[in-house]
């Protein structure tokens, strides 16, 4: 199986080709938001270096919320164009899911938190056993004194990943009282790769027109219509 994997919901934008069982190659930039720019440029130069024919993938798959409502527009458009140009369906990922999927096989709680502004964070709670994983608490937007409550319930040990631990480092350091670790650098954000893996062992295909990303919450554009 052949996988083309785009991840854009927040400050990372990435792509990875995933093939017969193995990431080929995958490219990743954590510099601006500038994804409309560097998305498609990422994935043809990884595809021309590897010299790989886009036609020849089974499916394209993205990260599909929550996170950035411009980041997940740009990178469900840009995966939704390229699958329908090549004639192949799409696998939407579940942005905190396809995050998590980094630490497949980690026996701890594995908590994704993704930057949300105005005091909020889109996160769930995830552990794995083997390859399974199990929800515990779905992708939601939340404050994270209420995420970090949670936990704290649980008990347990945790790893929390995403770029909501920068934005909150304090809060987590001074309310989260079981044992826990922020994900080193290398490992914090989404991965385009993660992105390709979930889709390969989670392979449900939709036709590249019913894709659409899952933001969760309205828009700042939707909250001004509505008076909120």
């Amino acid at each position: 199986m052949n996988i083309i994997a785009l991840d854009s919901s927040s400050g990372v934008a990435g792509a990875a080709i995933y093939s017969e069982g193995r990431i080929i190659g995958e490219y990743s930039l954590n510099h601006k938001m500038n994804h409309s720019r560097t998305l498609m440029c990422e994935l043809e130069e990884l595809a021309g270096r590897l010299s790989f024919e886009l036609n020849t993938a089974d499916a394209v798959a993205v990260a599909r919320g929550p996170g950035s409502f411009t980041g997940l527009r740009i990178g469900v458009a840009a995966a939704k164009g390229l699958a329908m140009a090549i004639g192949r369906p799409m696998v939407m990922v579940p942005t905190l899911e396809g995050m998590a999927c980094r630490y497949q096989g980690d026996s701890r709680l594995i908590v994704p938190m993704l930057d949300a502004r105005r005091d909020q964070i889109y996160s769930g709670i995830y552990r794995f056993r083997g390859k399974e994983s199990e929800c515990l608490y779905d992708a939601e937007a939340l404050s994270v004194t209420s995420q970090i409550e949670r936990l704290n319930g649980l008990g347990g040990e945790a790893v929390l990943m995403g770029d909501g631990c920068d934005a909150f480092a304090r809060e987590i350091e001074e309310q989260l009282k079981i044992p826990y670790m922020v994900a080193p650098v290398h490992m914090r954000y989404q991965s385009a790769a993660a992105v390709a893996v979930w889709a390969a062992e989670h392979f449900e295909p939709v036709p590249a027109e019913d894709a659409a990303p899952e933001y969760i919450r309205p828009s700042q554009a939707e909250r001004v219509k509505n008076g909120g």
